[in-house]
């Protein structure tokens, strides 16, 4: 059988609700939670709205650095350019694989580059000067440890991380990092963030601690959304 015959016949096939069983870390410890193909549809669908805030669109080209075990948002942000018709390639996030980075940043000179961790850059550094390299990237979406290493060097780096099971990302006014407020909702306490289940989780989750430092934005943004924004300590 041909492997488009393959494919058409699987997507006739009963699927479970389970997409993924997503384990993030909190205050006491490691936290395990459903996320279902419906939630993971509408979390695309919310990654799309903030690549597309970004000015990503067909044609261009992207990089995401991201690491196997965190699927669970990376998959969103995969459909997300998807949806936009953005041909991709993917490097490991960890900082041995930063030549596969260096060699796709260079290929594809893409217009966005998505998830540079701080391990990434230091593997760079010992090969290549970092502000040259990322500078003429129209979008930079780096890990929170990775941002202030990138903006001392002038790249205009805004946030993208996982932040307990949600993603939060930053918009081009790097006023804090949106989440999605149907699926989540952020508080604080103490100086470090919680989160709790929103309407749109089939999953329950009461307040949970996450270990975190920062703080929650509430207000409209500057781009016009009204979600809460996170501003995490470590991108500052």
């Amino acid at each position: 059988m041909a492997r488009a015959d393959t494919l058409a016949r699987a997507r006739t096939l009963d699927r479970p609700e389970l997409a993924y069983l997503l384990r993030f870390p909190t205050a006491d410890g490691m936290r395990d939670l459903e996320l279902t193909w419906a939630e993971l549809a509408r979390d695309t669908e919310w990654a799309t709205a903030r690549l597309r805030e970004h000015g990503l669109a067909a044609g261009q080209r992207a990089l995401l650095t991201a690491s196997g075990f965190e699927g669970f948002w990376g998959q969103a942000v995969i459909g997300a350019l998807r949806a936009l018709k953005v041909p991709y390639g993917i490097a490991e996030a960890m900082g041995w694989d930063h030549r596969r980075t260096a060699v796709f940043h260079r290929e594809l000179a893409p217009h966005a580059v998505i998830g540079l961790s701080a391990q990434t850059l230091e593997g760079l550094a010992g090969a290549a000067d970092i502000g040259e390299m990322f500078r003429s990237t129209p979008v930079v979406l780096a890990r929170p440890a990775a941002v202030p290493v990138l903006r001392a060097v002038g790249v205009n780096a805004s946030v993208i991380s996982a932040v307990g099971p949600a993603l939060a990302l930053e918009c081009p006014e790097r006023s804090g990092a949106h989440v999605n407020a149907a699926a989540w909702r952020f508080g604080e306490r103490g100086g470090q963030l919680t989160v709790a289940a929103g309407e749109g989780c089939t999953s329950p989750l009461p307040e949970t601690p996450l270990g975190i430092t920062g703080r929650v934005v509430a207000g409209r943004c500057g781009c016009g959304s009204d979600e809460p924004r996170v501003l995490l300590a470590e991108a500052n």
